[in-house]
This record gives structure tokens, sequence and C-alpha cells, in this order.
């Protein structure tokens, strides 16, 4: 078993009940716009060199691309040594031999940016034993001192959950243990709640039930995973058993009380060992207990834990037993790396991508630390090589596609922005095998309305100026979309489906027609019709001004010169046509399959 324990969480700022105050950790830069650039994974996976590199910053400079906004030139995973020299970081010295900082400034000479990338837990993903854990101040001074621009933070190998490659049974972690009572005793009264006169709340948490429907006790109290697909980014993602009652005159002002709980530990989802106990929700909470119980034969050997000291105040009382450690202890571990950018140099701007691949809802919490965040687990494992452009998919069952990952970030609009940061389905998989010339555009024209970072993953020798893969990514009214300086990603206002909520239902089933509408700094309107179905739409579609204000009227520059407009200019951003129209509405036309049409409407004033 590992030797690790996570540390006492001594800054309130990192407690999810702080989650949603807005305020940011350790002098987090904001109002950066989404990042756009090259990452080396989906190209060569573990097998990029310096040559290599040096070469896709020669054709973005070559292709014209960095004066669209491709600055960022990413190493990923397979460029250090496998372990550390003297606790540092150093290249490997065959694929990377005159060192990152020798890279750095090749790069920084053609005007573009240099990024790299590690992992918060003890290893990469590919195995090199350098994760950032316990070095981050070094690791942060040796990165500037490499003049890093960019930095993509992994999730492998963490010691403080179950993820990739770590030990399955960090999941005590994870969960709070099974509860069946809890006994309070103050002012030399003692009283007990079975666990099912508490009510769970959240999502996740539920009670175990005997083959006759006996209450058994309270299970799965935690963060769910939100690595794969399975479940809705929108909502509470945790559970909670939360007890409210009345002391009566046992407490007429504040009284120290004794907590005991009735509980069975686990190493397993759904059953672990950490709790906590905390009065009240939101600021004004108060943590009484945060660690880990003692292990119990297994999870239905119930013991009673020693005495938790806690308050009780007059009238209603709140107490909630729950294990949020998923998501701060995810926090704390990328917020050190943050700290130990700022203590080597306060006025770095470094971007920090956060790639958790969506486990602990990072959504909730990245904006505190990070520019960006993965929702989901990898875009494509099938990478590329020298020689080899690797393999997309537009669908899947699993994160492995385009719609796979659009469908989970198309509706987590409310979580991003200039102030937050940025929603991330991975890189682009443009002019890998597997997409064809549409789903390419699309692919694209979904992540620039989304504000995604776009992330370049293929070997630039294949694209030639002019090209089809060129004409895709160089369309500068569909990056426009992207890096619009009001900084609102799309909200889907409108779905085949018929959903009553179509920017907040989760839907997985790909045949349909999406519309997607993005306010932007001048005024305008872009609107994008998506048909993520295999077959041509040929039936009208049509979205009216007015559905659209009313659904994202606060975020739009002017929404009353918008809608009280004579005429509209209208520039289809595919195709080029342009036209003025008076109708207070806009129609597509025929949809190919896996297609798009998308629109610019600015008012004539």
């Amino acid at each position: 078993m590992d030797n690790y324990t996570p540390a006492p969480i001594k800054n309130d700022s990192f407690r999810f009940d702080l989650f949603k105050n807005g305020s940011v950790l350790y002098n987090k830069k904001k109002n950066h716009l989404p990042a756009m650039g090259w990452n080396s994974w989906n190209a060569f996976g573990s097998e990029n060199t310096e040559a290599l590199t040096r070469t896709m910053a020669d054709k973005i400079i070559e292709l014209g691309l960095d004066k669209l906004g491709y600055k960022y030139v990413v190493l990923d995973d397979g460029c250090y040594k496998p372990e550390r020299e003297g606790g540092f970081l150093s290249n490997e010295p065959v694929k990377f031999p005159s060192g990152f900082r020798a890279l750095a400034d090749y790069i920084h000479a053609k005007g573009l940016k240099f990024g790299m990338y590690n992992d918060i837990g003890t290893n990469l993903c590919a195995g090199a034993a350098v994760g950032t854990y316990g070095h981050e101040t070094d690791d942060a001074r040796t990165y500037l001192d490499w003049s890093v621009d960019f930095i993509k933070v992994d999730n492998c190998y963490y010691m403080f959950d179950n993820a990739t490659f770590s030990n399955p049974e960090n999941a005590r972690f994870v969960y709070a243990p099974n509860i069946k009572s809890v006994r309070i005793s103050v002012a030399g009264k003692e009283f007990t709640i079975r666990a099912e006169e508490g009510r769970l709340t959240g999502c996740g948490a539920r009670f175990a039930e005997s083959e006759d429907g006996t209450f058994k006790y309270a299970t799965d109290i935690g963060t769910f995973d939100g690595t794969g697909p399975d479940n809705s980014p929108v909502g509470d993602m945790s559970g909670e058993l939360v007890f409210t009652f009345d002391p009566g005159d046992l407490v007429k002002e504040k009284e120290d009380a004794l907590l005991v709980v009735e509980y069975a530990a686990g190493r397993e989802p759904g059953t672990g060992s950490w709790l906590q106990v905390v009065a009240f929700e939101g600021e004004n909470s108060i943590l009484f207990f945060d660690e880990e119980l003692p292990e119990t034969p297994d999870k239905e050997s119930f013991v009673f834990s020693s005495p938790i000291k806690i308050s009780l105040f007059p009238g209603e009382n709140t107490i909630r037993l729950m294990n949020h450690r998923r998501q701060e202890n995810t926090l704390i571990s990328y917020a050190e790396l943050l700290r130990g950018f700022n203590e080597a140099d306060s006025s770095h701007d470094v971007i920090l991508s956060i790639c958790e691949w969506g486990k602990t809802q990072p959504q909730n919490w990245g904006y505190k630390v990070g520019d960006s965040w993965r929702i989901l687990n990898d875009i494509t494992f099938q990478v590329g090589s020298d020689g080899n452009p690797g393999h997309g998919a537009w669908e899947s069952d699993y994160t492995t596609g385009v719609c796979a990952q659009y469908n989970k970030a198309v509706i987590m609009d409310e979580y991003s922005g200039l102030d937050k940061g940025w929603n991330d389905p991975d890189m682009l998989m443009i002019g890998m095998d597997g997409l064809d010339m549409t789903m390419c555009e699309t692919h694209f024209t979904m992540w620039c309305m989304m504000n995604s970072p776009l992330m370049l993953g293929l070997d630039l020798r294949r694209v030639q100026k002019g090209d089809e893969i060129y004409r895709i990514i160089a369309n500068e009214d569909i990056i426009a979309l992207s890096q619009d300086p009001l900084g609102v990603q799309a909200k889907r206002v409108w779905t085949s489906t018929g959903s009553a909520e179509p920017d907040k239902e989760y839907i997985r089933n790909d045949n349909r027609l999406d519309i997607l509408a993005k306010p932007l700094a001048d005024g305008s309107l872009a609107v994008s019709f998506i048909n993520l179905s295999g077959q041509i739409r040929t039936e009208k579609a049509e979205i009216p001004f007015d559905r659209i204000v009313s659904m994202i009227g606060g975020k739009m520059k002017d929404r009353d010169a918008f809608i009280g407009a004579g005429s509209y200019a209208v520039k289809d951003l595919l195709s080029g046509n342009k036209w003025n129209q008076t109708e207070k509405k806009l129609s597509a036309p025929e949809i190919r399959e896996h297609g798009s049409f998308t629109c610019r409407i600015t008012p004539c004033l």
C-alpha cells in the first residue's frame, strides 16, 4: 500500500463549500483567451523529438499559422529522463540533445511560445518517475529557467485518488465510510439519529438495502468519477448525508458537543475511510473533522468512531457527513505548482492547462488555479508517430470521438469565461485518419464556438498552404469566434430532440441537429447549426432571434440594439457568402451529414 496521506486543509479557500465564491488562488491570472498552438501528443505520442519539434515550429511560420493566433508549441509526454537527477528534471539526451532552454530559445526566436508537460502524481502517464508531487517549488523554478510559457499537467499515478495507474485502494480517500447512525452528546444528554432519518443531498449517495428492502446503511458518499461520459456535468457531482435537528432546551447558546459515528470503512469506489463533518453550508460552514477513520474488517462490519468534537447552536442545526476530498486534494495539488511559479516570479504569465480528464469535476474548481481544464478522458488513444497520422473517430461509446467530447462541453458554457477559464474537450484531431474533411470542418467549428483551446495535433508536414486541412485550420472567420474578446462560450439554444432545456440537458444520442449561439464583442451573434448525425438534414431548420436573446441576452454586448435592428448583415463563415435580411430569424439550408452551417449576424443600426 502507498504510504501517502493527504495534507490537512489549512486554508478554507480549498474547501468544497467555497468553490462557488469566485475567488482565485495564488494570484492566478485572468482574461486569457483560449490558447492556440500545436501539441506533440496526437501527432507523435512519446516518440516526439527535438528535431521534430523544431520542424513543427518552422511549419507554423511557413504556413503563416502564427499570424492567425497559433503561438504555443507544446512538448507532451516522453521528453524527460526517466528519473530525476539530484531531484531535478532533465531532458532525455537522445531525443532532446540540446536541452529544453535551447529549444525554448529556438521557438521564441520565431515569435512563438514554448510549452511543456508534467503530472501532479509521482510519475508521468508514460511512466517516467518525474511527476511534480513534492517537487512543485523546484519544478516551477526549473520551468521558468527553461523559459516555459505553458504547462500541461496530467493526473496519472496520483496518490490520493484511484486515477490511471494509481493504487485502486486510493479510493479510500475519495469516499466516506458507510454510515448506519450517529450519536450526539450535549449538556449531559445523549441521542441517536439513524442514517435513514437523515437525507441524502447532491448526486450519487444512496441508501443500501437488503434483498427484502430493509434499510442497511448510507453509502456512496463522495464525488463520482467524471472521467467517462456516463454522467452529466451539470448539477451537484457529489453526495452527502445530512442531519437536520433541533436540540431544544439542551442548547440555549453555542454548546460544545460530541459526535460518534457508526461506520464501516473500505478501500473501493463507494466505500472509503475519509470522513468530513461539517455544520451548515456555504461560506458560513464550519469544518469540525477531516480525517481518515480506522479500518474495519470489511465494508459491512460496523463500529463506533472515537468522539468527534462539534458545536451545536440554539434552534435548528445541520450536520453534514461527507467527503469532498477527491476535488479538494486535486485542487491543492494543482495549486501547489501555481504557488511555486508565483514564488519564483510573481510576474510570470505561464498558462496552466489542467489535465485531470474531468475526474474531479474541475468545472467546479478549476477556475481558481487554471486557464483550462480537460472535461473527459482522451479524445483518442490511437496517436500517431513519424509517418503515421494516428486515428480519430467521429463518435464512440466512450470518450474517444468528437461527439463524446462535444456532447459534454456544449452544456458547460456557464462554467467558462474570461474571469474563469475554458472547458477543454482535448486536442484537435483534424488531419488524423478516421475523420473526413466535413467532420474536421465541423470539429473545428464546434471547438471555436465553445471557446475550447485550439491545440493542433497533427504532423504539420502533411499540410500545404491552401489545401483542405489548411483551409479548415486557417479559417480566420471561424478562429475569430474562439478569440473574440468578449470571451463567451456558445450556448446551445435548440436541439432537434425537443429538449425543454437544451443548454442543460446532457444528450448522448448523436442522431440530432443542434443550434448554438455565441455573442460577440461588436454586438453581433455567431449562430451555428451542427448536424451530428450521419444523415443529410433536408428539413427546414431555423431559430428566431428573440429565442436566442431570451437565452443569452444577459451576456450580449447590446441585446436591445440587436433585437431592435431593422436589418442584419449575415455572413456564412464557411462559404464566405454574404447577404442582408430583415427577417428576425436565421434559417439553415440543407446540411450534409456531420456538417455545419455557421453565420455571423451583425445588426445594421
